[in-house]
């Protein structure tokens, strides 16, 4: 995020380069990056004549080299944006002799989502001399609740753990996704606002009381009634709780208690670090570890793989999904 800012700064500072190839797994800031420069290089008048979109399907490298090399049109600089450019994956080392000596008027700016570029070529050590490279990593589970705090913060808003946490279960790492619902909370919401799991439900229409979080947590516990009712209402709600995902929930949850289990220090402060999970959640490991003992651990972990490949219907294709969960929640409780 940092570097995002430095790159967002130069370019207010109208300190350009010539080429930005954005790369990487996590689109969120690819896009944000990209995005800044084609509203803000040049003004509402000069784009008309020296900004272009290309779609990487529908281009050579040569045709971009062609576009790149023109000269502004009563303006400093033309602007040209490259789009789905992971599409030249296979050729995209031709841009390598551009790089070397890339047009100054120009800013190039190539948007490869998903992919990156073979760091021991030398595209990549060209862009590095003569322009800017910038990868966007995937962000991992345990990271995106900090992301949420941080995004909404300059916005005047703050979210409770336990929202940030049903955001993330609910739509994964994709930034985007999290930051669209973000959002539509903040058109709703004044600022000042504390966002809760009530707002979540309200207004995105994730269940506070029957999600993967708040069954982990009752699993944890041991509360058998609670487990079982979330269990019904996923069973009831197949296409909004699929089971592939609780499955794979849990079986980050035991791992991490495994790794509790070995753990010499066990202050919060240090499970925290070592599980790499907000402080705020510290206590349900402690109590899931009165609860599940190392051994007991074990085993639920090898349940879970069982349960995962019958998750995704292998041996398991007339069972329905509820059934299944009630199934995997009598062999961890036994």
């Amino acid at each position: 995020m940092d570097e995002v800012k430095q790159i967002v700064t130069d370019i207010k500072n109208k300190n350009l380069k010539p080429i930005y190839f954005l790369m990487g797994e996590e689109a969120y800031y690819i896009d944000k990056i990209s995005d800044y420069i084609e509203t803000s290089v040049l003004d509402e008048a000069e784009r008309g004549f020296n900004q272009m979109v290309l779609y990487g399907r529908d281009v050579t490298i040569d045709d971009i080299v062609g576009h790149a090399k023109r000269y502004p049109m009563m303006a400093e600089h033309q602007v040209v944006i490259v789009k789905e450019a992971q599409d030249l994956a296979r050729s995209i080392e031709k841009l390598a002799k551009y790089a070397e000596n890339p047009q100054p008027s120009t800013v190039l700016v190539f948007n490869y989502k998903y992919k990156k570029i073979d760091k021991r070529k030398s595209l990549y050590k060209t862009l590095k001399k003569t322009g800017v490279v910038y990868e966007s990593k995937k962000l991992y589970e345990n990271q995106v609740g900090d992301w949420i705090r941080r995004v909404l913060a300059p916005k005047k808003y703050e979210i409770t753990p336990k929202a940030a946490q049903m955001l993330v279960e609910f739509l994964g790492t994709d930034l985007s996704k999290i930051n669209n619902e973000l959002e539509k909370l903040q058109i709703i919401l004044p600022k000042g606002t504390q966002i809760t799991p009530e707002h979540i439900e309200e207004n995105i229409g994730i269940s506070k009381d029957y999600n993967n979080f708040e069954l982990r947590k009752a699993v944890g516990e041991r509360n058998v009634i609670k487990a079982y009712r979330i269990v019904y209402y996923f069973g009831e709600n197949p296409k909004d709780n699929p089971m592939v995902v609780t499955v794979s929930l849990l079986f980050a949850f035991f791992s991490q208690l495994l790794t509790f289990h070995g753990l010499a220090d066990k202050s919060p402060r240090n499970v925290a670090s070592a599980l790499r999970v907000n402080p705020y959640f510290v206590n349900d490991y402690i109590t899931a570890a009165r609860n599940f003992p190392m051994r007991k651990v074990s085993g639920v972990v090898a349940t879970l793989r069982e349960f995962d490949v019958k998750s995704k219907g292998v041996g398991s294709n007339a069972v329905p999904q509820g059934d299944l969960l009630k199934e995997l929640l009598v062999r961890i409780f036994n």
